[in-house]
């Protein structure tokens, strides 16, 4: 079992905890024992236990009352006591075994969420990121639960069941095949049930995965769902996984709901069986009436162990399907690595601006897709701006997930200043780069707290300046709260131009040695666009600056713009020399603006 392992690293709370049942195994074995005495001795023999003083205190005439009183007394305080002892020990098994699954939870998740940070966009989406989420909560759950039901069931059982074989065969060996026959049916019904569920219980978690994954999509997308009146086809979606969950739930949820009447049939029947044969046991003299209650109780401990670990099977097989599916993520390396000996950090002295190059850069995002980007060289050099363009689907945007490192290229290299990017530490390359996604995300917080990100140590002042640079300062000052205004989960309670000049103030602040502009003026009007890309140029002087764009009016004044083509350069140069020479930007250009509107953007144009 997958979840044994979890323990491993817990072996002194394990070794506690086994010492503890077998401490509490003896207080229970040794209760009917003191049942025993107390039908035996206390009440069929007055509380004498030699039969034959017995006899000769009755001869006597003795009174037997106070006797009795004592010997009874005298058994049931040690009962209570031994009790008393049983409650303690139970009491501190719970603690150490929710002080030890507390922490395989703990564990558990901070590895878990240490290995997807580290993940590539590639592992991300091979898994998907509500598989993750449902691997990271549900999943850790499950295996944190069943990891504290295995210390105080699944450890406590087997020492049970043996201590109560022993007892058995000490009080009365010729009735132990009734014990024998009941245990070999509890373990046939517990082998029928695993084999019935466990198939079930792998399905289950994929369809977890499942309902969560329709569930993210539908709420992150619910603006889309609305305007399209999609809302039926959604719920019928919804209902659907939901449904499949509900059947497979139902299924193994009716087959373990089996297990229990059958467990109970089975210590019925023993208890019945025990009866009927021991009768005639204690009727010949051989088998005394305590000893048979006593053997009853043995009897049903023995059953109770297998019982308790028919219990834990309910939640075993689908506990292990979790652990497997916690250690496919924490066996999975990421694709994007560090180096042993990075290289790089610390090597460009005093430089302002970094060296970006591609030098042939050839790159697919499967092993078996059509390239994204083939034979791809560029360089942007320290100080200068270098602009993108393309139409949708030419490979962009892949450029930039290239520099940051999110994916490594299949052939070629991507350098910065001469070092491929591989042979950096991803820190110190991100380190030296300021990067706006094309979808601006902001996180819950405040204004100051979303900019502040970039860089933790910034001031106020410094924020202030990555606002003004970005033109946001303004809107933000409209705010009542300043900097201090509140900002939603993902930016929701700002405009998507207001998110996107947010994202370029936290790119800003760190103030990078080149910054990566992924289609981040989409959301601008033409004069906020001019307005930002002014205040950039300020702010940005001396160093990299790359700005992957849709609109012409962009990057028309970028000291070199690069045009792609299905992944391919077909040309490079300045606006006005791509204008003649290169018949896809001209294309590109005259589709958005007229030759006299690109006249006018020339000339009034800065960045």
């Amino acid at each position: 079992m997958g979840v044994i392992r979890f323990l491993g690293g817990h072996k002194g709370a394990v070794a506690l905890v086994v010492l503890l049942l077998a401490l509490k195994a003896a207080c229970d074995l040794a209760l009917p024992v003191f049942t025993s005495q107390i039908v035996d001795v206390g009440i069929a023999q007055s509380g004498v236990e030699d039969v034959e003083v017995l006899e000769g205190y009755k001869a006597a005439g003795v009174d037997l009352f106070p006797m009795q009183m004592a010997y009874l007394g005298r058994i049931g305080v040690v009962m209570l006591v031994v009790a008393a002892c049983a409650m303690i020990i139970d009491v501190a098994i719970s603690f150490v075994a929710s002080r030890t699954g507390a922490s395989i939870g703990r564990d558990l998740r901070r590895r878990l969420f240490a290995r997807v940070v580290a993940f590539s966009d590639a592992e991300i989406n091979r898994f998907s990121a509500a598989s993750l989420i449902t691997r990271g909560t549900n999943d850790v759950v499950l295996i944190q639960n069943v990891c504290m039901m295995m210390l105080r069931m699944v450890l406590y059982a087997p020492i049970l069941a043996l201590g109560g074989v022993v007892m058995v065969m000490v009080t009365n060996p010729q009735l132990g095949w009734i014990v024998v026959v009941a245990v070999a049916a509890t373990f046939a019904v517990i082998a029928v049930l695993f084999r019935l569920t466990l198939p079930r219980f792998k399905i289950m978690q994929k369809l977890i995965d499942r309902v969560n994954l329709v569930a993210r999509e539908m709420l992150t997308g619910l603006p889309v769902v609305r305007a399209f009146n999609r809302d039926g086809y959604e719920e019928a979606r919804f209902d659907d996984a939901s449904a499949r969950l509900m059947r497979t739930q139902l299924f193994t949820n009716r087959a373990m709901a089996f297990m229990m009447p059958a467990m109970m049939l089975i210590m019925n029947l023993t208890s019945v069986a025990i009866v009927w044969f021991g009768a005639g046991s204690v009727a010949a003299g051989s088998l005394q009436t305590g000893d048979l209650i006593a053997f009853i109780t043995y009897a049903m401990v023995i059953i109770m162990g297998c019982l308790m670990m028919g219990m834990i099977s309910i939640m075993l097989p689908r506990a292990d399907v979790a652990a497997q599916r916690v250690n496919e993520i924490l066996g999975t390396e990421p694709s994007v690595r560090d180096p042993q000996n990075p290289a790089g950090k610390g090597e460009s002295g005093e430089a302002r601006g970094a060296r970006i190059a591609f030098e042939q850069v050839s790159f697919r995002y499967e092993d078996d897709s059509e390239p994204v980007l083939a034979d791809v060289s560029f360089t942007a050099e320290p100080g200068t701006t270098l602009a993108i363009v393309g139409s949708t689907g030419s490979g962009k945007s892949t450029i930039v997930k290239l520099i940051e490192r999110f994916y490594d290229v299949n052939e070629g290299a991507v350098t910065v200043d001469g070092i491929d990017v591989r042979q950096w530490a991803q820190a110190d390359l991100r380190a030296q780069l300021g990067y706006v996604p094309q979808k601006a995300f902001l996180f819950a917080g405040t204004v100051k707290s979303n900019i502040a990100y970039g860089d933790e140590t910034a001031d106020t002042d410094d924020i202030r300046a990555a606002l003004a640079a970005a033109e946001a300062l303004a809107f933000v000052e409209e705010r009542e709260e300043g900097l201090a205004a509140p900002i939603a989960q993902g930016g929701t309670n700002v405009s998507g131009g207001q998110r996107q000049r947010l994202a370029m103030a936290r790119a800003l602040v760190r103030r990078p040695r080149a910054y990566l502009f992924d289609d981040s003026f989409s959301a601008l009007d033409y004069a906020t666009d001019a307005q930002v890309r002014a205040g950039l140029a300020a702010f940005a002087a001396g160093s990299t600056v790359i700005i992957v764009a849709q609109r012409i009016s962009t990057v028309l004044t970028a000291d070199r713009i690069v045009v792609l083509d299905e992944g391919r350069v077909v040309g490079t140069g300045t606006h006005a020399e791509l204008m003649e020479a290169c018949p896809a930007y001209r294309e590109i250009a005259l589709s958005q603006l007229s030759e006299e509107e690109l006249s006018c953007q020339e000339k009034g144009g800065a960045l």
